[in-house]
């Protein structure tokens, strides 16, 4: 059993947000591989889950209810349940601030970069060697971090965006099949290329 983590807030006040592309990301994966996402969808571990198969790997999508700087006890709960290796089989999606919009990274293990749903995680979990994709979300020159990442993205980086989670989706697949180092190899290098595109821009 795989577990896919999309970081997120819920209440309809925060969809569409900056902070909320872990939720994109899941969505768009319950779309393409859950045979019923909305009405299979149920209230488990403190969060929203829905049971599918990603490119031929049995997959929970979770997306936690309990406030970004909750989510580790959701994610724990999960973990438990099933009896999850967060080792092999967790990955977990967030924006990143430190990535220009449009970019992507995986990455095997790691900190938390100052996210407060990851450091959550770890803190739950106890240990930081498990997956997570960041999305990138970019920063602005003028707004405070907390503000910029509760609002949405402009029109010019709307299509950005929207892309960046499609890749995403994509690469959570690929975990799914191919595991983590082969997606890393991909998709990373997709992220670099991105990035030196949009530094020319």
């Amino acid at each position: 059993m795989k577990l896919i983590v999309g970081l997120g807030n819920p209440g309809s006040q925060y969809t569409g947000t900056r902070h909320n592309v872990g939720f994109e990301v899941v969505d768009r994966l319950a779309r393409r591989w859950a045979d019923r996402p909305s009405e299979g969808a149920r209230n488990r571990f403190g969060g929203l889950v829905v049971e599918a198969t990603v490119s031929g790997e049995r997959a929970l999508l979770l997306k936690p209810l309990t406030f970004m700087n909750r989510s580790g006890r959701s994610v724990a709960e999960a973990i438990g349940f099933y009896k999850i290796d967060s080792t092999r089989d967790l990955l977990v999606v967030a924006d990143d601030l430190d990535l220009a919009c449009g970019v992507i990274r995986l990455r095997a293990e790691g900190g938390s970069g100052g996210h407060n749903g990851l450091q959550d995680i770890l803190g739950s979990l106890g240990r930081p060697d498990w997956a997570r994709c960041r999305v990138g979300i970019g920063r602005s020159p003028t707004m405070p971090s907390a503000d910029y990442v509760l609002g949405r993205f402009s029109p010019e980086q709307q299509p950005v965006a929207e892309e960046s989670f499609d890749q995403a989706a994509a690469a959570c697949e690929a975990w799914c099949r191919d595991g983590m180092t082969a997606s890393m190899n991909l998709f990373n290098k997709r992220a670099a290329t991105a990035s030196e595109t949009l530094d020319k821009s």
